[in-house]
């Protein structure tokens, strides 16, 4: 377990770095490169209900997909993370405007207030049909390296117990964030697909 623990830890250190020596305008047009794929894919085009996460400066950024999905009438859900656990919930929001008023966490991330409980809960309604995932390290069987606190990995096992069952997960990637190969435990859901911009 620590040896994982400590090979997870350096690999995570050598992609942060990685991801750093990239230009804005690089990760710009890789996240750019990233989402147009995404919009020809058959199951993000046949999904109606999508869970994505508003990116930070290391990850493809998902403001153009958030914005097609408005723009495509479908159904926009973003991660609210309880930091003092591992637990998350997916929240509906109803517009650009609604998602960029919404107060900023202590990790600079916005997500809806602790206190707004108006908004409805992806798994206590319909369920997802794509989760797009966010991460440091993917490889292509799969395998996702995350930020160590679990919350996806927690929210895809809650996703299995609802009666539509666990959604199409595709992670975004920059190429500099793709590994020969990503060391995981029981507890690491395996994506479906890795979208990047392949050379």
């Amino acid at each position: 377990m620590a040896t994982l623990r400590a090979a997870k830890r350096a690999l995570r250190r050598e992609i942060k770095q990685r991801v750093a020596a990239l230009s804005r305008d690089e990760r710009l047009r890789q996240s750019l490169v990233v989402s147009h794929k995404l919009f020809k894919h058959p199951k993000y085009v046949s999904s109606q209900r999508i869970a994505v996460f508003l990116s930070m400066d290391d990850e493809p950024c998902t403001q153009e997909i958030i914005k097609d999905i408005f723009k495509c009438g479908k159904s926009c859900f973003i991660p609210k993370y309880d930091s003092s656990s591992s637990h998350m919930d997916m929240l509906r929001t109803n517009s650009l405007q609604d998602i960029q008023t919404l107060p900023r966490t202590s990790w600079s991330i916005q997500q809806p207030a602790a206190d707004d409980d108006s908004r409805e809960e992806a798994l206590s309604s319909g369920g997802l049909d794509l989760i797009l995932m966010p991460g440091l390290g993917f490889d292509l069987v799969g395998r996702r390296l995350g930020r160590g606190k679990g919350f996806y990995d927690t929210y895809l096992e809650r996703c299995s117990q609802h009666p539509k069952g666990k959604p199409y997960t595709i992670a975004l990637a920059f190429n500099e964030q793709l590994c020969q190969e990503v060391p995981v435990d029981v507890h690491d859901v395996l994506i479906d697909e890795i979208l990047y911009e392949e050379l």
